[in-house]
């Protein structure tokens, strides 16, 4: 599959060519499409690509003239503009940058006020210099230039029974379907990676929102620190909103969660 039709490819159409080797493979109808009911949609951000640039991570960030100092370590910021509409289940701003903040630190979760912050199309900004204030050094400053969406599902423990098996089965068809895929540094949406713990699960117990609010915890983003992180040999920095916030563009309880290796 050419760089050309990746970008051009559809759910529908993946999807008609995903029931088509699944069945192919022996896997029954219904089972398929009881696996598709739990996939959310989602949009991978990679490096080395054609252009344009739909984020620029590490290095200082662009903040506002007068914004407030960094609390954590700058991550990235994504264009919202750039990104394909419709691709996610979000209700992702369609202008103006994310900016995503987080420290280093494996194992760890909490709401923090400032890990993302939105700045609205059209507003001046300055390379805030510098490092952030509790003295964590800055990634490796890199850029994002492929984009490409499609289907995650939620992580399941790899077994030997039949039904993990047949989930291998029906992964299997999937990567066959689609084709092949750079290694993604940023998902926005989407069902979390994870080394070790769910962070929407994580986010859930510690900060367990009201019976009666009607809200849930959602995946916002994920990067890959790769070698960008001298810090963590391996690192998944998640970010975890309640949708009704994200829609709202309110960042101040924003669950940040560092899974690693």
């Amino acid at each position: 599959m050419t760089d050309t039709e990746i970008a051009d490819d559809t759910h529908e159409a993946r999807a008609a060519r995903f029931r088509a080797e699944a069945v192919a493979r022996g896997i029954p109808a219904a089972e398929v499409e009881a696996y598709m009911r739990t996939a959310r949609p989602a949009i991978y951000l990679a490096a080395d690509g054609p252009g344009p640039v739909f984020a620029l991570t590490g290095g200082n960030p662009p903040l506002p003239e007068g914004a407030p100092a960094p609390t954590a370590a700058f991550v990235g910021a994504v264009d919202c503009a750039a990104l394909p509409s419709g691709a996610t289940d979000l209700p992702l701003p369609t202008e103006g940058r994310l900016l995503f903040f987080a420290d280093p630190v494996p194992g760890t979760g909490a709401v923090v006020a400032d890990a993302v912050r939105y700045v609205p199309a059209g507003t001046p900004l300055v390379e805030h210099e510098g490092a952030p204030e509790d003295g964590v050094s800055t990634f490796r400053r890199g850029r994002l230039d492929f984009c490409f969406h499609q289907w995650s599902w939620p992580w399941h423990e790899e077994d030997d029974d039949e039904e993990s098996q047949q989930a291998a089965e029906l992964e299997s068809a999937w990567s066959h379907v689609v084709g092949w895929r750079p290694r993604w540094r940023f998902q926005l949406g989407g069902e979390p990676v994870l080394f070790n713990w769910d962070p929407v699960e994580v986010a859930q117990d510690e900060v367990p929102l009201p019976a009666a609010d009607g809200d849930e915890w959602t995946l916002l983003a994920t990067w890959r620190g790769d070698d960008d992180c001298d810090e963590l040999e391996a690192g998944l920095f998640h970010w975890v909103i309640r949708r009704a916030d994200l829609a709202a563009l309110r960042f101040d309880r924003v669950y940040v969660y560092v899974d690693a290796f």
